[in-house]
């Protein structure tokens, strides 16, 4: 199997301040939410995308100080993607080559926004999504 990288594109960002009231020791408890999403082009079956998108969300359960979501898609040409494996290892591949670019996003927009930075932990290929480790079935768009 071979793979390149044609071009990485950011479809959305987004960045909301909350003007909540809290005590001045309160300490926010940040989870971003992780969705990923892999589409094959029919025309062109060498042509994948993988949409990588992370949201934070304020609730009234789980206030936080701001609303963010940043979505990026990475355009790829695979050859040889044969077996359902050969898949497995291409989506894999894909999340690590993207991801990098999304921590950089949400990092450079939480610090143009004057907040501390928020910076994404790194997360090991493979481990970042419950399909990757073999949990849950992979969803893929055609």
């Amino acid at each position: 199997m071979k793979y390149a990288l044609g071009r990485i594109m950011a479809e959305e960002i987004s960045y909301s301040m909350n003007r909540i009231k809290v005590a001045p020791d309160t300490k926010f408890e940040i989870k971003p939410q992780f969705s990923r999403t892999v589409r094959r082009v029919q025309e062109n079956d060498k042509v994948w995308f993988l949409t990588l998108e992370v949201k934070v969300e304020s609730t009234e359960e789980a206030p936080k100080p701001f609303n963010l979501k940043v979505r990026l898609v990475g355009a790829f040409e695979a050859e040889d993607v044969v077996t359902e494996e050969d898949r497995h290892d291409l989506v894999i591949n894909m999340t690590e080559i993207v991801y990098p670019y999304l921590r950089a996003a949400v990092s450079s927009v939480t610090a143009n926004a004057f907040i501390n930075p928020l910076m994404l932990p790194v997360i090991p290929a493979g481990t970042m999504f419950p399909e990757d480790r073999g949990e849950a079935p992979a969803t893929e768009l055609n």
